[in-house]
């Protein structure tokens, strides 16, 4: 691990603070654990952001999926 030094503002790190203590660790356990989450919310982001310009430069024609209609359909 590496020891970092950051600037963070006064409300932000009361905040912080206040939950460690409820939540029982510490500054750096709780920084760890929300910039893994950041980390993985922007990989989702990413990733859905290539989704949609996928669909836009190709935009799903309306036949593609017909095939597998009958193949849905229950029988009684």
């Amino acid at each position: 691990m590496k020891t970092i030094q950051m600037t963070l503002d006064d409300e932000l790190v009361n905040a912080v603070d206040k939950i460690v203590k409820k939540l029982k660790t510490n500054r750096s356990a709780f920084t760890r654990h929300a910039l893994r989450e950041a980390l993985a919310q922007s990989n989702i982001n990413r990733l859905e952001d290539k989704h949609k310009r996928g669909y836009r430069n190709k935009p799903v024609n309306k036949a593609e999926f017909s095939v597998w209609e009958s193949e849905q359909e229950c029988g009684d």
